[in-house]
């Protein structure tokens, strides 16, 4: 009866042990997450050491900086917001800003949810008609017959409307030429070589689908490593 009695002792003594350390280990998991920020990134700036980021916070926008890493806008991200810089220049952009936030990290994993989905480009379509590159097809034929052309080189002829230089060794160009299929209308491409924003440009590439890099950078549909010929540097408005 003695020894029966030590040895439920012995056990409530390991569960009462077991259940604090486990709480121990829950509140340090909580206190990670705990994050004081979750805002959208909105727009994205890459200098050599730094990623600035205007974010949206509930409505309210404003700068932060933190050490360079890949991101993507429309991304969600968590953060602890460090020191605050008034009337900040930062000699790599040459421009000084009113406020900007010094962040040690982001989390751009938590908070997410379909962060592996492929991202649509948060771009509206843009009233314009770009003729079709000789040989080439539009960007509503790529996405009627995604699985004619994935990993096949294709030509096409479009319109700059965005243009992030520098991001992960390479610059990503959106364009469109006035076409669509479904909800796609735009197209994205990575090349080494550099387009402006209302170039019209024919560019020549790897299309591969469903492309992954991690950060928020996943896309349906992607041009890879294009050559680019810029042919305009307008193109033809469509009148409404």
């Amino acid at each position: 009866m003695k020894s029966k009695f030590l040895f439920l002792l012995i056990i409530s003594v390991l569960f009462i042990s077991c259940s604090k350390e486990e709480k121990k280990e829950n509140e340090q998991i909580n206190t990670k997450q705990n994050y004081l920020h979750q805002a959208t990134v909105t727009e994205v700036i890459q200098v050599t050491q730094y990623t600035y980021m205007k974010v949206n916070e509930k409505g309210k926008e404003y700068w932060i900086a933190a050490p360079k890493v890949e991101i993507k806008e429309g991304t969600v991200i968590n953060f602890n917001q460090t020191m605050e810089m008034k009337n900040f220049e930062s000699k790599d952009l040459k421009r000084t800003f009113d406020s900007i936030f010094f962040v040690d990290n982001i989390d751009a994993k938590l908070g997410v949810g379909a962060m592996n989905k492929p991202m649509k480009p948060n771009i509206e379509k843009e009233n314009v008609q770009v003729d079709k590159a000789e040989g080439g097809i539009t960007i509503a034929e790529l996405f009627a017959n995604l699985n004619k052309y994935e990993n096949k080189t294709v030509k096409i002829k479009g319109k700059v409307v965005k243009v992030n230089a520098g991001i992960m060794d390479k610059n990503w160009i959106h364009i469109q030429d006035g076409t669509k299929f479904n909800d796609d209308y735009d197209l994205t491409i990575t090349s080494n070589q550099l387009a402006t924003k209302d170039d019209v440009i024919t560019v020549t590439g790897k299309i591969v689908l469903n492309k992954d890099f991690g950060y928020g950078y996943s896309y349906k549909v992607l041009m890879e490593d294009a050559k680019i010929e810029t042919t305009g540097k307008k193109s033809k408005m469509i009148s409404m």
